[in-house]
This record gives structure tokens, C-alpha cells and sequence, in this order.
């Protein structure tokens, strides 16, 4: 892992959001229904959080 990737990872987990959403899913697959119960945001919004958070796995965070 080099340092960019590890940058665009420190950034995807900045927000306190996706710091939280990571830290539910840590023991396991969660529905999204029972993390939209955790947090007051949309559906769309939800999915936006699961994209960043995806694509740092991927090499491709944050683009």
C-alpha cells in the first residue's frame, strides 16, 4: 500500500459517518435498513457512503 492510498483512506474514514458505518459492519454483513436506523440520512445518502467506502478497497476511493 503506498502513501496515496493510504491518504484517500484516512480521508474516506474522516467523516464521522462512514467512521461509524465501518465500525457496524466490523463483526459482520449488516441489511442497509439497520444502518439507515443507526443515522439520519437518506437512503441515496446511505449509498454514497458505501460507495466511497467501497472504492477505497478498490484503489479507487474518492474519485
Amino acid at each position: 500500500m503506498n502513501a496515496m492510498d493510504v491518504a484517500l483512506i484516512c480521508k474516506a474514514l474522516g467523516d464521522a459517518n462512514r467512521l461509524e458505518i465501518v465500525q457496524m459492519l466490523s463483526d459482520g454483513e449488516k441489511c442497509g435498513c439497520k444502518l439507515l436506523e443507526r443515522f439520519e440520512i437518506t437512503q441515496p445518502t446511505l449509498s454514497y457512503h458505501m460507495k466511497i467506502l467501497v472504492g477505497c478497497g478498490d484503489g479507487d476511493c474518492c474519485k
